[in-house]
């Protein structure tokens, strides 16, 4: 009996402990959860894409070039611009990489941004080999994948009008994710698709030619917005000028050692193979500085045409 009572004690002071080991956990699960969102918080948040003009905010999350900034900044991952978007809207991020059509289609909607970066990004309309186009005229009655509100929205319109094609003539095939839309031209779903780097390099590759390079064009449309009410807050003022110090020594290290360089950081965050990295063309990265006027004129022209349109739309409907 006294061993059976001994026994009994024991298991009450074990499953005592294990109470206590339970509820304690819980306690510093609810404190490490509040520290990660206070973490969170004061950290500069900004929404990147595999892409090239991310580029220097990789590095410099690389080489540590942030860790100077208060509450630090956390590159937050995406495959698409609307979900960039989205986390900005939402207040999940206070800054994107994106183009310009977007951020001002985003500005029309409420949100007043800043723009102290302009990117070196650059747009190619990459045809599919097996649709054997071989000018723009012969886009007409093509599908063409693009982003509505974009710059590859508005690029679409000013190839068609290039080519003196009839409105209608061009189907634009909405497809956001950069990888979904690689991968639909290695299936040949498309006839020519929109890419910026590294997918245009990965797509040339393949042998599919580019029809279109904005280059040409004179088109300057990559930037890095802000939520400008955040950026008004004193703290975000100083993380974002000590951002822009961190972006121009990034911009400053990939100038000189090459992208090259940075080969498994690339094949990393963008996907791609060693052969895509030493094919990538040399580009080079600028210091922060605000769109030129005539790269917003036109964003703003084209999206006023495109607001005509589809109002008119609407009232015709009704």
């Amino acid at each position: 009996m006294k061993k059976i009572w001994t026994a009994s004690v024991v298991c009450l002071l074990l499953l005592a402990a294990c109470g206590q080991s339970y509820e304690e956990t819980k306690r510093i699960t609810r404190q490490q959860r509040r520290e990660a969102m206070r973490r969170d918080s004061a950290a500069l948040k900004i929404a990147v894409m595999p892409t090239l003009d991310c580029l220097p905010l990789l590095v410099a999350q690389q080489e540590h070039l942030f860790d100077t900034i208060y509450g630090g900044v956390r590159l937050k991952y995406y495959k698409a611009q609307m979900d960039c978007d989205t986390a900005l809207l939402r207040r999940r991020a206070e800054g994107m990489v994106t183009d310009l059509v977007r951020a001002k289609h985003i500005e029309q909607g409420g949100m007043e941004l800043r723009y102290p970066i302009v990117t070196n990004a650059y747009w190619q309309l990459v045809s599919n080999r097996n649709a054997r186009i071989h000018q723009l005229r012969q886009l007409d009655d093509k599908m063409i994948a693009m982003t509505r509100h974009s710059a590859t929205d508005m690029l679409t319109d000013l190839v068609a009008d290039s080519a003196k094609l009839k409105d209608g003539r061009v189907f634009k095939v909405q497809v956001n994710d950069v990888h979904v839309r690689f991968q639909m031209l290695q299936n040949n779903e498309l006839d020519a698709l929109w890419f910026t780097e590294p997918q245009a390099t990965s797509a040339r590759l393949l042998k599919h030619a580019p029809l279109y390079d904005t280059r040409e064009a004179d088109l300057q449309l990559g930037v890095i917005a802000f939520n400008e009410t955040e950026m008004r807050h004193p703290g975000r003022a100083k993380q974002l000028a000590l951002f822009v110090e961190s972006y121009n020594k990034a911009c400053d290290l990939i100038n000189r050692h090459g992208m090259a360089h940075y080969r498994d950081l690339l094949m990393k965050r963008c996907k791609l193979r060693p052969q895509e990295v030493d094919s990538l063309p040399p580009l080079k990265y600028q210091h922060a500085q605000a769109p030129r006027q005539h790269d917003i004129e036109v964003v703003e022209k084209w999206l006023e045409k495109v607001k005509s349109i589809e109002k008119s739309k609407r009232g015709y409907k009704k």
